[in-house]
């Protein structure tokens, strides 16, 4: 659901280093425009359907179930490719992080915020991504240079963070330990990314095939966590189970694939701009579809999020 866009839930096809060419090595079909705003519905809708998860599950089981239908869509798509899982010690044990911060943790985080946070302020909290990612940059990536134009916006987003929270009114009303999970959840990506950039990049085997194993050590460590700390449910909800299943199978499976495609076609500069649309999703889901209350400072403030987020993505032009 995050990646530098949103993603995903998996890093940004474009975190080992190389942005590759499509996957099967054919033009897709449908128009890049398609596919963008297919991938910006699907994941503004994620936040709705863990809010349905987390109605009939816990939120670990929402989250296994998630990395579950998500892991076997890429394998559907290794088998469709014949490619294979990476191989080498070193290469799983760096995955092992990378599936940790960017899958297991901030889908979990999520859906725990999602038990006393509205799904709609779980997608603005999630559009805080690039701030954090900008500033963890700075001190992580000395390649990663700070400029007025960069800073200005990592000072705009979190101002717009504030006003999100009514911040003037003392936090009145809002949920502290939710909300907190929801920004630690956003914190993780891009954490993450720069684990991903110092230890992946330039990786001889595919996006495919690195992300793949990432869902799939994902999918174990939740398969371990989640019978410690939940008991099976004594009936099994359909509604909420149909949301995990589409949380997995779109949000986390086919979303992945959709942005490799897009990456390589547009670049991820552009493929990025998904970002910005998926707050907007989430909130327009969250309050036509399961009934919840915006005030005015919540869309205010998104507005100023997103558009602190726009100018920390701004890149200084290169003098020839």
């Amino acid at each position: 659901m995050s990646s530098v866009t949103a993603t995903t839930t998996t890093p940004s096809p474009t975190a080992p280093g190389r942005a590759g060419p499509a996957p099967d090595g054919a033009r897709p079909r449908l128009d890049w425009r398609l596919r963008f705003g297919a991938l910006s519905l699907i994941w503004g809708f994620s936040f709705l359907l863990i809010k349905v998860g987390t109605q009939g599950y816990a939120p670990f089981q929402v989250t296994l179930g998630r990395l579950a239908f998500g892991t076997a869509v890429l394998a559907v798509a290794m088998a469709v490719r014949r490619e294979r899982l990476p191989r080498g010690a070193r290469t799983w044990g760096h995955l092992a992080v990378a599936g940790f911060l960017l899958n297991a943790l901030p889908f979990s985080l999520f859906a725990f915020a999602e038990l006393t946070i509205p799904s709609t302020l779980a997608g603005i909290c999630n559009a805080t991504s690039p701030l954090w990612g900008m500033a963890l940059s700075l001190v992580a990536l000395s390649e990663d240079r700070p400029t007025r134009v960069r800073v200005a916006g990592l000072g705009l987003g979190f101002l717009g963070v504030l006003t999100v929270l009514g911040a003037w009114q003392g936090f009145e009303g809002l949920d502290a330990r939710g909300t907190a999970l929801a920004l630690l959840a956003s914190l993780s990506y891009p954490v993450g990314w720069i684990y991903v950039r110092r230890t992946l990049a330039g990786s001889s085997h595919s996006n495919l095939s690195l992300t793949s194993g990432q869902l799939l050590l994902a999918t174990l460590q939740l398969a371990v966590v989640t019978p410690l700390f939940t008991t099976l449910p004594t009936e099994f909800a359909i509604g909420p189970l149909l949301a995990v299943a589409a949380l997995g199978t779109l949000g986390t499976g086919l979303a992945v694939l959709i942005q490799y495609g897009l990456v390589a076609e547009v670049g991820p500069t552009t493929g990025q701009m998904v970002t910005y649309f998926v707050p907007v999703i989430a909130a327009a889901a969250g309050v036509v579809i399961l009934g919840e209350t915006l005030t005015w400072s919540t869309p205010i403030g998104a507005v100023i999020v997103l558009a602190g987020a726009a100018l920390t993505q701004v890149r200084p032009r290169r003098t020839a």
